[in-house]
């Protein structure tokens, strides 16, 4: 019944922005801390952002202070990362996670390259 749909990976340029958004079903979305992780090619996945079920606390993996936001609209059961500043090795696939354990989005590729 959990159902996690991320969106909106694409290719972009270095220096890019791009919007990921994550679509859930299934449970009660506004109870969960949510998260991102993203996992490049011959890589670990990796958590890349957290976000209290409130939205009042975020964390953030090193790489991506200052670049990516991470943001959640618990009226539309949905939690979105905001990438700006986008880097090559900002290549992986996104996925969304409910908390840091647990049910997995499909994940949504994105590209960044010139």
């Amino acid at each position: 019944q959990v159902q996690l749909v991320e969106s909106g990976g694409d290719s972009v340029q270095p220096g890019g922005s791009l919007r990921l958004s994550c679509a859930a079903s299934g449970f009660t979305f506004s109870k969960y801390t949510m998260s991102w992780y993203r996992q490049a090619p011959g890589k670990e996945r990796e958590l890349v952002a957290v976000i209290t079920s409130a939205g009042g606390n975020t964390n953030y993996a090193d790489s991506v202070k200052g670049r990516f936001t991470i943001s959640r609209d618990n009226a539309k059961n949905t939690m979105y990362l905001q990438m700006n500043s986008l880097k090559p090795e900002d290549t992986a696939v996104y996925y969304c996670r409910r908390g840091i354990q647990g049910y997995w989005g499909q994940g949504t590729q994105v590209t960044v390259s010139s």
